[in-house]
């Protein structure tokens, strides 16, 4: 346990500590919305506890709330979860196989990917994600659960002003990382395609198509890369020339 906490510096326990009391007041408001939209308390603690995907669960919950099919709300969901498949190659990497692994796969998150983007050695990026990952585990269902209570006195989270903590929480996380040309240039390409893309598309996709802001600058790189010249290049050619 010593060395656990010797591998990790305090910035990286505050950043969790962080992440996991503005997960509980994201839940809050989760469990609010999810208790107006008609669901029991103890069905919005399962599907926290089970899905651990806030915009998934806040997709789900929308779609509910407008009358959609159920099925159609968890597909939707699941559509919009499936980023968390970027962060799984990226995280994958750190963590060994097996039950590690397995339980790892749950605990892939928006916030969890962020902890591990700043940890380049791969023992403190996979302590880091754990660490994260219990603090989301223990919060967001118990941030619901207050929430679903909250839910029978306040039926708009928004009067609490709770809908702005999630995106205010990622922009702090996010900020740092824009000091990088590439990044901001991604991010910058990202948000123009999901603001336009959002009067025509449901909630959630817009997300999705930001992720085109990364393959724009991947893209650019590869083309700035000089290209190998052939090994028949007329340079080698008048070498050859001059050794004969």
């Amino acid at each position: 346990m010593r060395s656990f906490w010797r591998t990790l510096d305090a910035a990286t326990v505050r950043v969790v500590l962080v992440m996991s009391a503005s997960v509980l007041v994201i839940g809050a408001s989760y469990g609010v919305t999810a208790h107006a939209a008609g669901l029991a308390w103890w069905q919005i603690v399962i599907i926290a506890t089970v899905v651990l995907a806030g915009s998934s669960e806040f997709v789900f919950v929308g779609i509910l709330a407008g009358g959609g099919a159920p099925l159609l709300a968890a597909l939707a969901g699941l559509l919009v979860n499936t980023r968390n498949f970027g962060y799984g190659l990226s995280i994958g990497r750190h963590l060994p196989r097996g039950l590690p692994l397995a339980l790892g796969a749950h605990l892939i998150n928006d916030e969890t990917a962020v902890i591990v983007a700043g940890e380049p050695e791969s023992r403190r990026a996979r302590i880091a994600f754990f660490l994260c990952g219990a603090g989301i585990l223990i919060s967001w269902p118990l941030g619901s659960a207050i929430g679903a209570a909250i839910g029978e006195l306040v039926t708009d989270p928004e009067a609490l002003g709770l809908d702005a903590a999630f995106p205010a929480l990622l922009a702090a996380l996010a900020v740092p990382a824009l000091r990088d040309r590439s990044t901001l240039c991604a991010a910058a390409i990202g948000a123009v395609v999901a603001v336009a893309a959002t009067p025509f598309l449901p909630a959630g996709l817009p997300i999705l198509l930001a992720l085109s802001g990364l393959a724009v600058v991947e893209l650019m790189r590869r083309r700035a890369r000089p290209q190998p010249r052939p090994a028949n290049s007329d340079d080698d050619t008048c070498r050859l020339e001059h050794v004969r």
